[in-house]
Protein backbone atom coordinates (compact mmCIF):
# COMPACT_ATOMS: atom_id res chain seq x y z
CA UNK A 1 0.00 0.00 0.00
CA UNK A 2 2.84 2.25 0.83
CA UNK A 3 4.16 1.67 -2.20
CA UNK A 4 1.61 2.43 -4.03
CA UNK A 5 1.35 5.60 -2.37
CA UNK A 6 4.27 6.72 -2.84
CA UNK A 7 4.72 5.93 -6.45
CA UNK A 8 1.37 7.70 -7.38
CA UNK A 9 2.48 10.50 -5.28
CA UNK A 10 6.26 10.79 -6.79
CA UNK A 11 9.42 10.14 -5.95
CA UNK A 12 9.94 14.07 -4.78
CA UNK A 13 7.50 13.76 -2.09
CA UNK A 14 8.59 10.50 -0.94
CA UNK A 15 11.16 11.57 1.97
CA UNK A 16 8.12 13.88 3.65
CA UNK A 17 6.02 10.87 3.75
CA UNK A 18 8.23 8.52 5.37
CA UNK A 19 9.15 11.55 7.73
CA UNK A 20 5.38 11.80 8.76
CA UNK A 21 4.72 7.99 9.01
CA UNK A 22 7.78 7.93 11.02
CA UNK A 23 6.40 10.76 13.54
CA UNK A 24 2.81 9.04 13.54
CA UNK A 25 4.32 6.18 14.61
CA UNK A 26 6.22 7.60 17.14
CA UNK A 27 2.81 9.47 18.41
CA UNK A 28 1.93 6.63 18.54
CA UNK A 29 4.32 4.39 20.86
CA UNK A 30 4.00 7.38 23.14
CA UNK A 31 0.54 7.15 23.80
CA UNK A 32 1.51 3.10 24.30
CA UNK A 33 4.06 4.41 27.01
CA UNK A 34 1.45 7.14 28.33
CA UNK A 35 -0.80 3.91 28.67
CA UNK A 36 1.67 1.75 30.21
CA UNK A 37 2.14 4.18 32.67
CA UNK A 38 -1.07 4.19 34.12
CA UNK A 39 0.33 0.68 35.37
CA UNK A 40 2.62 2.22 38.05
CA UNK A 41 0.37 5.30 38.92
CA UNK A 42 -2.81 3.32 39.50
CA UNK A 43 -0.87 0.75 41.84
CA UNK A 44 0.44 3.19 44.13
CA UNK A 45 -2.17 5.25 44.39
CA UNK A 46 -4.09 2.54 45.81
CA UNK A 47 -1.63 0.43 47.66
CA UNK A 48 1.01 3.46 49.21
CA UNK A 49 -0.78 6.25 48.66
CA UNK A 50 -1.40 9.77 46.80
CA UNK A 51 2.01 10.91 47.97
CA UNK A 52 4.27 8.03 46.71
CA UNK A 53 2.35 8.34 43.62
CA UNK A 54 3.19 11.94 43.15
CA UNK A 55 6.61 10.87 41.24
CA UNK A 56 4.99 8.71 38.80
CA UNK A 57 2.05 11.60 38.21
CA UNK A 58 5.00 14.19 37.40
CA UNK A 59 6.26 11.29 34.74
CA UNK A 60 2.51 10.75 33.21
CA UNK A 61 2.19 14.52 33.23
CA UNK A 62 5.45 15.54 31.16
CA UNK A 63 5.11 12.93 28.85
CA UNK A 64 1.38 13.21 28.48
CA UNK A 65 2.41 16.90 27.36
CA UNK A 66 5.02 15.91 25.21
CA UNK A 67 2.68 13.69 23.68
CA UNK A 68 -0.30 16.37 22.75
CA UNK A 69 2.54 18.69 21.33
CA UNK A 70 3.84 16.17 19.27
CA UNK A 71 0.31 15.10 18.21
CA UNK A 72 -0.42 18.60 17.31
CA UNK A 73 1.80 18.49 15.10
CA UNK A 74 1.49 15.36 13.73
CA UNK A 75 -1.89 16.26 12.44
CA UNK A 76 -0.70 19.60 11.43
CA UNK A 77 1.77 17.55 9.19
CA UNK A 78 -0.59 15.36 7.56
CA UNK A 79 -3.36 17.83 6.95
CA UNK A 80 -0.75 19.32 5.17
CA UNK A 81 0.28 16.17 3.56
CA UNK A 82 -3.10 15.56 2.50
CA UNK A 83 -3.20 18.80 0.24
CA UNK A 84 0.35 18.24 -1.17
CA UNK A 85 -1.01 14.57 -1.83
CA UNK A 86 -4.04 16.30 -3.44
CA UNK A 87 -1.93 18.72 -5.50
CA UNK A 88 1.03 16.20 -6.54
CA UNK A 89 -1.73 13.72 -7.90
CA UNK A 90 -3.38 16.03 -9.98
CA UNK A 91 -0.56 17.58 -11.12
CA UNK A 92 0.80 14.57 -12.16
CA UNK A 93 -2.40 13.18 -13.64
CA UNK A 94 -2.72 15.80 -15.66
CA UNK A 95 1.13 16.24 -16.93
CA UNK A 96 1.26 12.59 -17.75
CA UNK A 97 -2.44 12.32 -19.55
CA UNK A 98 -1.15 15.17 -21.56
CA UNK A 99 1.50 12.92 -22.91
CA UNK A 100 -0.54 10.06 -23.74
CA UNK A 101 -1.21 9.21 -27.27
CA UNK A 102 -4.85 11.29 -28.43
CA UNK A 103 -5.92 7.74 -29.51
CA UNK A 104 -6.69 6.83 -25.72
CA UNK A 105 -8.54 9.44 -25.49
CA UNK A 106 -11.89 7.59 -26.53
CA UNK A 107 -15.56 8.03 -24.56
CA UNK A 108 -15.33 5.29 -22.41
CA UNK A 109 -12.31 7.33 -20.34
CA UNK A 110 -14.48 10.23 -19.60
CA UNK A 111 -15.97 8.50 -16.85
CA UNK A 112 -13.27 6.58 -15.80
CA UNK A 113 -11.02 9.66 -15.37
CA UNK A 114 -13.70 12.22 -14.19
CA UNK A 115 -13.70 9.71 -11.06
CA UNK A 116 -10.20 9.03 -10.76
CA UNK A 117 -9.29 12.88 -10.59
CA UNK A 118 -12.08 13.17 -7.99
CA UNK A 119 -13.34 10.72 -6.25
CA UNK A 120 -9.85 8.31 -6.62
CA UNK A 121 -7.65 11.34 -5.63
CA UNK A 122 -9.61 12.36 -2.37
CA UNK A 123 -9.45 8.99 -1.54
CA UNK A 124 -5.90 8.65 -1.61
CA UNK A 125 -5.23 12.30 0.11
CA UNK A 126 -7.66 10.62 3.03
CA UNK A 127 -5.01 8.25 2.93
CA UNK A 128 -2.36 10.82 5.31
CA UNK A 129 -5.15 12.35 7.08
CA UNK A 130 -7.75 9.91 8.30
CA UNK A 131 -6.71 6.71 7.76
CA UNK A 132 -2.66 6.36 8.23
CA UNK A 133 -2.96 7.69 11.58
CA UNK A 134 -5.87 6.22 13.46
CA UNK A 135 -4.35 2.68 11.53
CA UNK A 136 -1.14 3.16 13.27
CA UNK A 137 -2.78 3.50 16.68
CA UNK A 138 -4.57 0.19 16.20
CA UNK A 139 -1.30 -1.68 15.45
CA UNK A 140 1.88 0.51 17.07
CA UNK A 141 -0.27 1.50 20.37
CA UNK A 142 -1.62 -2.49 21.31
CA UNK A 143 2.02 -3.21 20.52
CA UNK A 144 3.51 -1.22 23.19
CA UNK A 145 0.69 -2.22 25.47
CA UNK A 146 1.35 -5.84 25.06
CA UNK A 147 5.15 -5.37 25.69
CA UNK A 148 3.87 -3.74 29.23
CA UNK A 149 1.51 -6.65 29.48
CA UNK A 150 4.70 -8.90 29.23
CA UNK A 151 7.09 -6.95 31.89
CA UNK A 152 3.88 -6.75 34.48
CA UNK A 153 2.11 -9.88 33.96
CA UNK A 154 4.04 -12.14 32.02
CA UNK A 155 0.66 -14.54 31.59
CA UNK A 156 -1.83 -11.61 30.33
CA UNK A 157 0.82 -10.46 27.99
CA UNK A 158 1.36 -13.68 26.34
CA UNK A 159 -2.53 -14.02 26.49
CA UNK A 160 -3.11 -10.50 24.51
CA UNK A 161 0.11 -11.61 22.19
CA UNK A 162 -2.26 -14.93 21.09
CA UNK A 163 -5.37 -12.55 20.65
CA UNK A 164 -3.89 -10.79 17.94
CA UNK A 165 -3.59 -13.89 15.81
CA UNK A 166 -7.58 -14.47 15.38
CA UNK A 167 -7.82 -10.48 15.67
CA UNK A 168 -5.67 -9.95 12.44
CA UNK A 169 -6.87 -12.86 10.71
CA UNK A 170 -10.28 -11.63 10.88
CA UNK A 171 -8.67 -7.93 9.85
CA UNK A 172 -7.10 -9.72 7.12
CA UNK A 173 -10.49 -11.37 5.94
CA UNK A 174 -12.28 -7.89 5.95
CA UNK A 175 -9.96 -5.93 3.99
CA UNK A 176 -9.70 -9.08 1.59
CA UNK A 177 -13.76 -9.17 1.16
CA UNK A 178 -13.90 -5.51 1.08
CA UNK A 179 -10.82 -4.33 -1.30
CA UNK A 180 -12.15 -7.46 -3.89
CA UNK A 181 -15.83 -6.11 -4.19
CA UNK A 182 -15.00 -2.55 -4.46
CA UNK A 183 -12.35 -2.97 -7.56
CA UNK A 184 -15.78 -4.68 -9.11
CA UNK A 185 -17.85 -1.50 -8.03
CA UNK A 186 -15.26 0.67 -9.56
CA UNK A 187 -15.40 -0.89 -12.47
CA UNK A 188 -19.45 -0.55 -13.18
CA UNK A 189 -19.81 2.78 -11.20
CA UNK A 190 -16.85 4.00 -14.29
CA UNK A 191 -19.49 2.71 -16.76
CA UNK A 192 -22.56 4.62 -14.81
CA UNK A 193 -20.13 7.53 -14.35
CA UNK A 194 -19.82 7.58 -18.97
CA UNK A 195 -23.48 6.64 -19.01
CA UNK A 196 -24.59 10.04 -16.94
CA UNK A 197 -22.92 12.06 -19.44
CA UNK A 198 -24.01 10.27 -22.50
CA UNK A 199 -27.32 10.78 -21.55
CA UNK A 200 -26.82 14.76 -20.91
CA UNK A 201 -25.29 15.11 -24.00
CA UNK A 202 -27.78 13.06 -25.91
CA UNK A 203 -30.50 15.60 -24.61
CA UNK A 204 -30.97 17.54 -27.87
CA UNK A 205 -31.51 14.22 -29.51
CA UNK A 206 -33.90 12.19 -26.95
CA UNK A 207 -36.30 15.11 -26.89
CA UNK A 208 -36.15 15.58 -30.13
CA UNK A 209 -37.58 12.41 -30.35
CA UNK A 210 -39.77 12.51 -27.60
CA UNK A 211 -37.50 9.91 -25.42
CA UNK A 212 -37.28 12.19 -22.58
CA UNK A 213 -38.60 8.89 -20.92
CA UNK A 214 -37.76 6.40 -22.60
CA UNK A 215 -34.51 7.24 -23.96
CA UNK A 216 -32.26 5.77 -21.14
CA UNK A 217 -31.94 2.12 -21.13
CA UNK A 218 -28.61 1.50 -21.26
CA UNK A 219 -28.16 4.76 -18.88
CA UNK A 220 -30.75 2.43 -16.15
CA UNK A 221 -29.03 -0.87 -17.02
CA UNK A 222 -25.55 0.73 -15.83
CA UNK A 223 -26.76 1.98 -12.59
CA UNK A 224 -28.73 -1.26 -11.62
CA UNK A 225 -25.43 -3.05 -12.42
CA UNK A 226 -23.76 -0.38 -9.72
CA UNK A 227 -26.90 -0.76 -7.37
CA UNK A 228 -25.91 -4.65 -7.53
CA UNK A 229 -21.95 -4.05 -7.21
CA UNK A 230 -22.84 -1.92 -4.18
CA UNK A 231 -24.93 -4.63 -2.63
CA UNK A 232 -22.24 -7.23 -2.97
CA UNK A 233 -20.37 -5.07 -1.24
CA UNK A 234 -22.33 -4.44 1.82
CA UNK A 235 -23.27 -7.88 1.75
CA UNK A 236 -20.02 -9.20 1.71
CA UNK A 237 -18.32 -6.62 3.87
CA UNK A 238 -21.06 -6.48 7.02
CA UNK A 239 -20.41 -9.85 7.97
CA UNK A 240 -16.63 -9.32 7.52
CA UNK A 241 -17.11 -6.12 9.40
CA UNK A 242 -19.31 -8.20 12.27
CA UNK A 243 -17.07 -10.96 12.46
CA UNK A 244 -13.77 -8.85 13.03
CA UNK A 245 -15.99 -7.07 16.37
CA UNK A 246 -17.07 -10.48 17.63
CA UNK A 247 -13.46 -11.76 17.38
CA UNK A 248 -12.31 -8.70 19.33
CA UNK A 249 -14.50 -9.21 22.10
CA UNK A 250 -14.27 -12.69 22.61
CA UNK A 251 -10.75 -11.38 22.80
CA UNK A 252 -11.68 -8.71 25.52
CA UNK A 253 -13.58 -10.95 27.59
CA UNK A 254 -10.85 -13.58 27.72
CA UNK A 255 -8.53 -11.29 28.76
CA UNK A 256 -10.71 -9.87 31.43
CA UNK A 257 -11.54 -13.21 32.61
CA UNK A 258 -7.69 -14.52 32.63
CA UNK A 259 -6.76 -11.43 34.85
CA UNK A 260 -9.53 -11.54 37.28
CA UNK A 261 -9.21 -15.31 37.34
CA UNK A 262 -5.29 -14.53 38.63
CA UNK A 263 -6.18 -11.83 40.87
CA UNK A 264 -8.32 -14.01 42.52
CA UNK A 265 -5.45 -16.67 42.90
CA UNK A 266 -3.06 -14.29 44.86
CA UNK A 267 -1.26 -12.62 41.69
CA UNK A 268 -1.38 -9.84 41.03
CA UNK A 269 -2.80 -8.52 44.16
CA UNK A 270 -5.67 -6.43 44.27
CA UNK A 271 -3.77 -2.95 42.71
CA UNK A 272 -1.90 -4.05 39.97
CA UNK A 273 -4.54 -6.39 38.84
CA UNK A 274 -6.87 -2.93 38.37
CA UNK A 275 -3.73 -1.20 37.01
CA UNK A 276 -3.46 -3.96 33.99
CA UNK A 277 -7.09 -4.48 33.29
CA UNK A 278 -7.03 -0.98 32.75
CA UNK A 279 -4.33 -1.64 30.31
CA UNK A 280 -6.15 -4.24 28.53
CA UNK A 281 -9.24 -1.83 28.21
CA UNK A 282 -6.40 0.65 26.57
CA UNK A 283 -5.34 -2.52 24.03
CA UNK A 284 -8.53 -3.37 23.02
CA UNK A 285 -9.92 0.09 22.07
CA UNK A 286 -7.57 1.40 19.91
CA UNK A 287 -8.09 -1.91 17.65
CA UNK A 288 -12.05 -1.04 17.57
CA UNK A 289 -12.26 0.63 14.20
CA UNK A 290 -9.23 -1.24 13.00
CA UNK A 291 -11.71 -3.54 10.75
CA UNK A 292 -13.47 -0.11 9.07
CA UNK A 293 -9.96 1.73 9.08
CA UNK A 294 -8.53 -1.45 6.82
CA UNK A 295 -11.94 -1.78 4.79
CA UNK A 296 -11.24 2.44 3.83
CA UNK A 297 -7.71 1.33 3.63
CA UNK A 298 -8.70 -1.52 0.76
CA UNK A 299 -11.16 1.21 -0.60
CA UNK A 300 -7.42 3.48 -1.09
CA UNK A 301 -5.71 1.05 -2.36
CA UNK A 302 -7.89 0.10 -5.10
CA UNK A 303 -8.00 4.13 -6.57
CA UNK A 304 -4.48 4.21 -6.09
CA UNK A 305 -4.18 1.11 -8.27
CA UNK A 306 -6.18 3.10 -11.18
CA UNK A 307 -4.59 5.85 -10.94
CA UNK A 308 -0.72 3.85 -10.85
CA UNK A 309 -2.51 2.28 -13.98
CA UNK A 310 -3.05 4.97 -16.16
CA UNK A 311 0.52 6.62 -14.80
CA UNK A 312 2.14 3.70 -15.78
CA UNK A 313 1.04 3.87 -19.30
CA UNK A 314 3.50 4.40 -22.13
CA UNK A 315 3.25 7.62 -23.85
CA UNK A 316 4.78 7.92 -27.63
CA UNK A 317 8.32 6.98 -27.70
CA UNK A 318 10.25 10.60 -28.63
CA UNK A 319 13.22 11.21 -29.92
CA UNK A 320 16.57 12.49 -27.66
CA UNK A 321 17.28 14.60 -31.04
CA UNK A 322 14.18 15.59 -32.60
CA UNK A 323 14.71 16.15 -36.47
CA UNK A 324 13.56 18.89 -38.71
CA UNK A 325 11.44 18.46 -41.73
CA UNK A 326 12.79 19.93 -44.81
CA UNK A 327 9.54 21.06 -46.55
CA UNK A 328 5.98 20.33 -46.07
CA UNK A 329 5.88 17.06 -47.78
CA UNK A 330 3.65 14.18 -46.47
CA UNK A 331 3.80 10.93 -46.89
CA UNK A 332 2.93 7.49 -45.89
CA UNK A 333 4.85 4.33 -46.49
CA UNK A 334 3.62 0.86 -46.58
CA UNK A 335 1.51 1.82 -43.24
CA UNK A 336 -0.07 -0.54 -41.23
CA UNK A 337 -1.98 0.16 -38.30
CA UNK A 338 -4.73 -1.66 -36.21
CA UNK A 339 -6.36 0.13 -33.28
CA UNK A 340 -6.12 -3.26 -30.85
CA UNK A 341 -3.85 -6.14 -30.56
CA UNK A 342 -6.88 -8.47 -31.38
CA UNK A 343 -8.77 -5.85 -33.77
CA UNK A 344 -8.23 -6.22 -37.78
CA UNK A 345 -6.23 -3.69 -39.84
CA UNK A 346 -8.16 -0.38 -40.25
CA UNK A 347 -5.30 0.77 -42.66
CA UNK A 348 -3.40 -2.10 -44.72
CA UNK A 349 0.41 -1.04 -46.58
CA UNK A 350 -0.84 2.55 -47.45
CA UNK A 351 1.11 4.56 -49.77
CA UNK A 352 0.58 8.14 -51.27
CA UNK A 353 2.86 11.24 -51.60
CA UNK A 354 1.71 15.01 -50.60
CA UNK A 355 3.37 17.20 -52.09
CA UNK A 356 4.65 20.26 -50.27
CA UNK A 357 1.63 23.54 -51.06
CA UNK A 358 -0.80 20.79 -52.98
CA UNK A 359 -4.22 19.97 -51.58
CA UNK A 360 -4.58 16.01 -51.56
CA UNK A 361 -8.14 14.44 -51.06
CA UNK A 362 -9.09 11.50 -49.19
CA UNK A 363 -12.21 9.90 -50.35
CA UNK A 364 -13.55 6.79 -49.91
CA UNK A 365 -16.70 5.12 -48.31
CA UNK A 366 -17.09 5.35 -44.58
CA UNK A 367 -14.69 3.34 -42.93
CA UNK A 368 -12.47 3.28 -45.27
CA UNK A 369 -10.08 4.83 -42.91
CA UNK A 370 -9.58 8.53 -43.77
CA UNK A 371 -9.93 9.85 -40.64
CA UNK A 372 -7.02 7.21 -39.33
CA UNK A 373 -4.80 8.38 -42.25
CA UNK A 374 -5.12 11.96 -40.67
CA UNK A 375 -5.45 10.72 -37.05
CA UNK A 376 -1.65 8.86 -37.91
CA UNK A 377 -0.56 12.66 -39.89
CA UNK A 378 -0.80 14.07 -36.84
CA UNK A 379 0.70 11.43 -34.66
CA UNK A 380 -2.25 10.51 -32.11
CA UNK A 381 -0.81 6.76 -32.83
CA UNK A 382 2.27 5.43 -34.36
CA UNK A 383 1.74 2.75 -36.93
CA UNK A 384 2.44 -0.89 -36.30
CA UNK A 385 4.24 -0.93 -39.81
CA UNK A 386 5.43 1.51 -42.59
CA UNK A 387 6.23 5.15 -41.87
CA UNK A 388 4.85 8.75 -41.94
CA UNK A 389 6.58 11.39 -43.08
CA UNK A 390 6.71 15.36 -42.91
CA UNK A 391 9.17 16.88 -45.14
CA UNK A 392 11.22 13.61 -45.53
CA UNK A 393 11.52 12.29 -41.49
CA UNK A 394 9.26 9.90 -40.04
CA UNK A 395 7.10 11.33 -37.42
CA UNK A 396 8.55 9.36 -34.45
CA UNK A 397 11.80 10.72 -35.11
CA UNK A 398 10.28 13.99 -35.10
CA UNK A 399 8.80 13.88 -32.02
CA UNK A 400 5.39 14.56 -30.89
CA UNK A 401 6.14 18.12 -30.41
CA UNK A 402 7.54 19.25 -33.45
CA UNK A 403 4.21 17.37 -35.44
CA UNK A 404 1.85 19.17 -33.76
CA UNK A 405 3.75 22.69 -34.65
CA UNK A 406 3.86 21.71 -38.15
CA UNK A 407 0.35 20.35 -38.22
CA UNK A 408 -3.45 21.63 -37.68
CA UNK A 409 -6.46 19.93 -37.28
CA UNK A 410 -9.90 20.75 -38.30
CA UNK A 411 -12.34 18.40 -37.32
CA UNK A 412 -15.70 18.12 -38.49
CA UNK A 413 -17.31 17.86 -34.56
CA UNK A 414 -15.65 21.08 -33.36
CA UNK A 415 -15.50 21.10 -29.89
CA UNK A 416 -14.71 24.92 -27.79
CA UNK A 417 -14.05 26.00 -24.48
CA UNK A 418 -16.64 27.42 -22.28
CA UNK A 419 -14.61 30.80 -22.45
CA UNK A 420 -14.11 33.50 -25.08
CA UNK A 421 -14.14 33.26 -28.74
CA UNK A 422 -11.04 35.07 -28.44
CA UNK A 423 -9.96 33.03 -26.01
CA UNK A 424 -10.76 29.62 -27.85
CA UNK A 425 -8.52 31.06 -30.99
CA UNK A 426 -5.41 31.69 -28.85
CA UNK A 427 -5.34 28.60 -28.09
CA UNK A 428 -3.85 27.76 -30.98
CA UNK A 429 -1.13 30.96 -30.00
CA UNK A 430 -1.87 31.93 -26.23
CA UNK A 431 1.03 35.38 -27.71
CA UNK A 432 -0.92 36.18 -30.91
CA UNK A 433 -1.49 39.95 -31.23
CA UNK A 434 -5.13 41.70 -32.12
CA UNK A 435 -4.23 42.05 -35.64
CA UNK A 436 -3.59 38.17 -35.59
CA UNK A 437 -6.67 37.36 -34.52
CA UNK A 438 -8.28 39.88 -37.30
CA UNK A 439 -5.95 38.21 -39.81
CA UNK A 440 -7.38 34.88 -38.96
CA UNK A 441 -11.01 35.85 -38.74
CA UNK A 442 -10.59 37.50 -41.51
CA UNK A 443 -9.92 34.47 -43.52
CA UNK A 444 -11.59 32.07 -42.18
CA UNK A 445 -15.40 34.07 -42.15
CA UNK A 446 -15.22 34.66 -38.58
CA UNK A 447 -14.50 38.70 -38.66
CA UNK A 448 -18.55 38.52 -40.24
CA UNK A 449 -19.89 36.35 -37.15
CA UNK A 450 -17.90 38.79 -34.76
CA UNK A 451 -19.28 41.81 -35.93
CA UNK A 452 -22.84 40.85 -35.45
CA UNK A 453 -22.09 39.55 -32.06
CA UNK A 454 -22.92 41.98 -29.02
CA UNK A 455 -19.82 41.42 -26.94
CA UNK A 456 -17.71 40.84 -29.94
CA UNK A 457 -14.40 38.85 -29.13
CA UNK A 458 -15.43 39.03 -25.33
CA UNK A 459 -18.63 36.60 -26.44
CA UNK A 460 -18.27 33.70 -24.47
CA UNK A 461 -20.07 30.83 -26.49
CA UNK A 462 -20.78 27.96 -23.59
CA UNK A 463 -19.48 24.28 -23.07
CA UNK A 464 -18.81 22.78 -26.11
CA UNK A 465 -19.67 26.14 -28.07
CA UNK A 466 -23.31 25.76 -27.88
CA UNK A 467 -23.79 29.28 -28.51
CA UNK A 468 -22.93 29.33 -31.62
CA UNK A 469 -24.14 27.87 -34.41
CA UNK A 470 -22.35 24.60 -36.25
CA UNK A 471 -21.54 26.62 -39.28
CA UNK A 472 -19.93 29.69 -36.53
CA UNK A 473 -18.18 27.35 -34.60
CA UNK A 474 -16.93 25.75 -38.07
CA UNK A 475 -15.57 29.37 -38.69
CA UNK A 476 -13.67 29.51 -34.82
CA UNK A 477 -11.84 26.03 -35.64
CA UNK A 478 -10.59 27.20 -38.60
CA UNK A 479 -9.44 30.86 -37.62
CA UNK A 480 -7.89 28.73 -34.41
CA UNK A 481 -5.83 26.59 -37.57
CA UNK A 482 -4.91 29.66 -39.40
CA UNK A 483 -4.06 31.14 -36.45
CA UNK A 484 -1.76 28.44 -35.13
CA UNK A 485 -0.04 28.92 -38.46
CA UNK A 486 0.97 25.29 -39.08
CA UNK A 487 2.50 24.42 -42.13
CA UNK A 488 0.40 21.30 -43.01
CA UNK A 489 -3.52 21.97 -42.45
CA UNK A 490 -5.74 18.77 -41.75
CA UNK A 491 -9.64 19.56 -42.42
CA UNK A 492 -11.66 15.96 -41.45
CA UNK A 493 -15.12 16.43 -43.69
CA UNK A 494 -15.09 20.19 -42.13
CA UNK A 495 -18.11 20.93 -44.83
CA UNK A 496 -19.75 18.36 -44.28
CA UNK A 497 -22.53 19.66 -41.70
CA UNK A 498 -22.77 23.12 -43.11
CA UNK A 499 -25.51 24.52 -45.01
CA UNK A 500 -24.41 25.98 -48.41
CA UNK A 501 -23.14 29.83 -47.72
CA UNK A 502 -21.08 28.17 -44.65
CA UNK A 503 -20.00 25.73 -47.01
CA UNK A 504 -18.96 28.21 -50.04
CA UNK A 505 -17.25 30.54 -46.85
CA UNK A 506 -15.15 28.09 -45.72
CA UNK A 507 -14.60 26.29 -49.70
CA UNK A 508 -13.17 30.05 -50.25
CA UNK A 509 -10.59 29.82 -47.14
CA UNK A 510 -9.56 26.37 -48.15
CA UNK A 511 -7.96 27.71 -51.51
CA UNK A 512 -6.93 30.34 -49.74
CA UNK A 513 -4.91 28.08 -47.22
CA UNK A 514 -3.72 26.13 -49.81
CA UNK A 515 -1.84 29.06 -51.41
CA UNK A 516 0.81 29.01 -48.80
CA UNK A 517 0.58 25.11 -47.08
CA UNK A 518 -0.24 21.47 -47.62
CA UNK A 519 -3.44 20.89 -47.33
CA UNK A 520 -4.82 16.77 -46.79
CA UNK A 521 -8.60 17.16 -47.23
CA UNK A 522 -10.79 14.54 -46.03
CA UNK A 523 -14.55 15.65 -47.88
CA UNK A 524 -17.13 13.88 -49.75
CA UNK A 525 -18.46 16.70 -51.68
CA UNK A 526 -17.78 16.65 -55.65
CA UNK A 527 -16.95 20.47 -55.16
CA UNK A 528 -14.06 20.30 -52.96
CA UNK A 529 -12.86 17.12 -54.11
CA UNK A 530 -12.35 18.12 -57.83
CA UNK A 531 -10.33 21.34 -56.28
CA UNK A 532 -7.82 18.56 -54.84
CA UNK A 533 -4.61 18.77 -56.91
CA UNK A 534 -4.14 14.53 -56.16
CA UNK A 535 -6.63 12.37 -54.96
CA UNK A 536 -6.49 8.87 -53.01
CA UNK A 537 -9.39 6.68 -53.09
CA UNK A 538 -9.71 4.16 -50.03
CA UNK A 539 -11.79 1.69 -49.59
CA UNK A 540 -11.32 -1.18 -46.51
CA UNK A 541 -7.98 0.36 -45.38
CA UNK A 542 -6.50 0.40 -48.83
CA UNK A 543 -5.17 2.64 -51.61
CA UNK A 544 -7.21 1.55 -54.30
CA UNK A 545 -6.82 4.35 -56.57
CA UNK A 546 -4.81 7.96 -56.53
CA UNK A 547 -3.96 10.76 -59.09
CA UNK A 548 -5.65 13.83 -60.62
CA UNK A 549 -9.41 14.54 -61.05
CA UNK A 550 -9.50 13.65 -64.64
CA UNK A 551 -6.88 11.09 -64.86
CA UNK A 552 -9.59 9.34 -62.55
CA UNK A 553 -12.63 9.69 -64.07
CA UNK A 554 -10.75 8.79 -67.21
CA UNK A 555 -9.75 5.65 -65.61
CA UNK A 556 -13.77 5.18 -64.89
CA UNK A 557 -13.19 2.84 -61.80
CA UNK A 558 -14.15 3.81 -57.83
CA UNK A 559 -13.38 7.07 -57.71
CA UNK A 560 -15.87 7.80 -61.08
CA UNK A 561 -18.19 5.67 -59.42
CA UNK A 562 -18.07 7.66 -56.23
CA UNK A 563 -18.71 10.85 -57.45
CA UNK A 564 -21.62 9.64 -59.67
CA UNK A 565 -23.16 8.47 -56.20
CA UNK A 566 -22.36 11.56 -54.65
CA UNK A 567 -23.88 13.73 -57.67
CA UNK A 568 -27.02 11.54 -57.95
CA UNK A 569 -27.58 12.19 -53.91
CA UNK A 570 -26.81 15.68 -54.54
CA UNK A 571 -29.54 16.14 -57.05
CA UNK A 572 -32.72 14.64 -54.68
CA UNK A 573 -35.84 16.52 -54.45
CA UNK A 574 -38.99 15.71 -52.40
CA UNK A 575 -42.14 15.89 -54.13
CA UNK A 576 -45.68 15.67 -53.33
CA UNK A 577 -47.43 12.71 -53.67
CA UNK A 578 -51.04 11.71 -54.48
CA UNK A 579 -53.63 12.49 -51.06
Amino acid sequence: MIRAFLHAIGPEHARPVRTRLLLTALVCALQGVLFALLVPVVTTLLGEGPAAAAPWLIVLLVVTVLYALLRSVSLYLNFELGGRVSRALHHRLGAHVARLPLGWFTGARLGELNRMATDGVSRAMQVPVHILPPLADAVVTPAVAVLALLVYDWRIGVAAAVCALPLWAAFHHAGRAVGRNEAARDTVADEAAGRVLEYARAQPVLRAFGRTTRGHARLDEALRAEHAAVRRLLLAGIPALTGYALVLRVAFGALVFLAVHLALGGTPDGPLAVALLVLVVRFVHPLSNAADLGAALRMAAAGLARINAVLDLRPLPEPRQPQTPRDAGVEFDDVRFRYTDEGPDVLDGVTFRAAPGTVTALVGPSGSGKSTVARLLARFHDPRQGRVLIGGVDTRDLGSEEVSRQVAMVFQDVYLFDATIADNIRVAAPQATAQDLERAARLSGLDEVVATLPDGWDTRVGEGGTALSGGQRQRVSIARALLKDASIVVLDEATAALDAENEAIVSATVAELARERTLIVIAHRPATVRAADHVVFLDAGRVVEQGGHDELLAADGHYTGFLRARERALGWRLSAGPA
